[in-house]
């Protein structure tokens, strides 16, 4: 519970602080002014006139557009993976099969599709999902993949 002491010191604080005649006149407000939609136009009609007669004097380079790269492949091209390529790549080493390892023969035989083709800064890739072969697609350099002309195939 709170004495009566307590408020009384209370009160002795307070009257030992010194009052501040701190008042602020209106002029230490910022002041905001309301500008109509005719002299906004005014304004920027006046700055386009100034920005048009410094670029006269100055001559503008047209930009120029990053140019598409030329891919070897489409998109949606039925591919099949030089076996000898992609045996002495480091696609191959990286994956880590034994030697003679028989799963990865569906990317030799079987047709897969192209799903996008990128150039990265070791060269241009192709994304190539086999079709029927419930696999996730792979990214494989371009230069191991063959093109097929046919759509029909036989799996072996």
């Amino acid at each position: 519970m709170a004495t009566l002491s307590h408020f009384s010191s209370l009160s002795t604080i307070s009257s030992s602080l010194p009052l501040s005649p701190r008042r602020f006149s209106p002029r230490s407000f910022p002041q905001f002014t309301v500008k109509s939609e005719t002299e906004k136009e005014k304004q920027s009609t006046q700055a386009k006139s100034e920005g048009e007669a410094s670029s006269a004097s100055t001559k503008k380079t047209p930009k120029t557009l990053p140019k598409k790269p030329v891919y070897s492949m489409k998109k949606g091209q039925i591919v099949r993976v030089d076996k000898e390529k992609y045996l002495n790549s480091i696609n191959y080493l990286s994956v880590g099969h034994p030697p003679f390892y028989k799963g990865l023969d569906y990317i030799y035989e079987d047709r897969g599709e192209v799903l996008d083709i990128r150039v990265f800064e070791t060269g241009e890739y192709a994304l190539v999902g086999w079709v029927g072969i419930p696999t996730a697609p792979a990214w494989l350099p371009t230069d191991m993949l063959i093109k097929s002309e046919k759509l029909v195939y036989e799996r072996l």
